[in-house]
Parts: structure tokens; C-alpha cells; sequence
């Protein structure tokens, strides 16, 4: 090799990136991911619990659930499995609207 061609190989190795700090992780990346997959779940978790919620609300609110015998009482297993809107996110689009009780 000519000194020309040395000078281009060390500026060449000296600009190459640091192939041993490529894949290092460090626990604060681990911290953070770990934490979004926690604040999803819990998004989730809180999402499926005000569908329920608002779903057993629009039933009681719409009689859906009397009891047949006793027509002043609730029908506790009909709350368990009515579909008081169509969809899901119906009642989740209305307990997102509507957060304070209805006068």
C-alpha cells in the first residue's frame, strides 16, 4: 500500500461508526418500556371497566334488567350479560362525553 491509500483506510476506520456500543442496552431503556407496557395495560384495564360500567348504567337507566316476578327489583344475572348499545365503544364514547351525572 502507498502512503495515499493508508491515509484513506485510517480516515475511513477512524470515521466507522462504534460497532461495539451498537447493541448495548442499558436498564433505563428497560425502565421506560417497562413502564409504557404498565400505563397501556392499566389504559386498557380502565377502558374495558367504564365500557362495563356505562353498559350496566344505560341498562338500569333504560329498564332493561327488571326482574319479571318482582317488577320493582333488578334482574342481577341480566346486568352480567345485556348489550345495552350496539357496540363497545358506544359506551365508551359516552362516558367520555358525559363525565358528570345527569340532573
Amino acid at each position: 500500500m502507498d502512503q495515499r491509500e493508508e491515509g484513506v483506510m485510517r480516515a475511513y476506520r477512524e470515521s466507522a461508526p462504534d460497532e461495539a456500543g451498537l447493541v448495548g442496552r442499558t436498564w433505563v431503556n428497560h425502565l421506560a418500556w417497562t413502564l409504557v407496557v404498565l400505563l397501556a395495560g392499566l389504559v386498557f384495564w380502565l377502558v374495558l371497566a367504564v365500557v362495563n360500567a356505562e353498559n350496566q348504567r344505560n341498562a338500569l337507566a333504560n329498564k332493561q334488567c327488571r326482574d319479571q316476578v318482582f317488577k320493582e327489583e333488578i334482574d342481577r344475572t341480566c346486568l352480567l350479560t345485556v348489550h345495552s348499545r350496539e357496540h363497545w365503544w358506544q359506551h365508551l364514547w359516552y362516558a367520555m362525553k358525559h363525565t358528570t351525572p345527569q340532573k
